[in-house]
């Protein structure tokens, strides 16, 4: 299935990326980004992506940028609400290479390491050591993750747009318990998460590196833009 900029069903969009994926004849494991602004629909891409892949008698391995936070007094030593110490500080990239994303790459060993960081209870979690197939598939999802910090680190990179005031209002709905209101979570997200995404849109342009691009603004009816 090809990919073009157009309209199509959640289902078409899955296959086709999985088509995109299972067509890379690597002999290592194949490391997917799945990055895009927070709130843009990254995990849930990732977790079906993963039934997706695994239907066709892949193995797929799942982590996310969240096992990879630094301790929360690191994360906001510029401030709760600074975009730049959002971007900057938020995650260990040094640990996420060193325990993942090298040990799958082309001279790796294959033994790899999930997680080390539990963000919610603000302490160090490493997760058991495991051994990767050659032909596993790494569906990785987090914010950021085109960053010039990773560059060279993935075997295929999906960005999914979305339009910013579309981010305010999806946090208005899942973050309202998070943050004590939808009022707060749309002033948390507009006084520190959007400004830092769009440096990062501004500084690193994702969109233009990315092998995919998804408009997702719709769920239902992704646009492919890029593949």
């Amino acid at each position: 299935m090809s990919l073009g900029a157009s309209s199509a069903s959640r289902a078409d969009v899955l296959a086709a990326v999985a088509d995109r994926i299972t067509t890379l004849a690597l002999s290592h494991p194949i490391r997917v980004a799945i990055d895009g602004p927070d709130i843009a629909g990254k995990t849930t891409l990732a977790d079906e992506l993963r039934l997706e892949l695994t239907s066709r008698g892949r193995d797929v391995i799942r982590a996310s940028i969240d096992g990879f936070h630094r301790p929360r007094q690191e994360r906001y030593r510029q401030g709760r609400d600074s975009p730049m110490g959002y971007y900057e500080d938020s995650f260990d990239y040094g640990q996420l290479v060193e325990g993942l994303l090298d040990p799958l790459g082309p001279d790796g060993n294959r033994l790899y390491r999930a997680q080390v960081f539990d963000y919610l209870n603000d302490s160090p979690h490493r997760s058991a050591m495991r051994t990767a197939t050659d032909h596993a598939v790494l569906l990785f999802d987090g914010v950021f993750l085109l960053r010039p910090e990773l560059s060279g680190m993935w075997d295929l990179q999906i960005f999914l747009s979305i339009a910013f005031d579309e981010i305010v209002r999806r946090a208005r709905v899942r973050d309202a318990d998070v943050f004590g209101s939808a009022a707060e979570a749309e002033a948390r997200y507009r006084a520190r998460y959007v400004p830092a995404q769009r440096h990062y849109l501004r500084s690193v342009q994702p969109q233009d590196i990315a092998d995919i691009v998804i408009a997702n603004d719709d769920p239902n009816r992704p646009i492919l833009v890029r593949g």
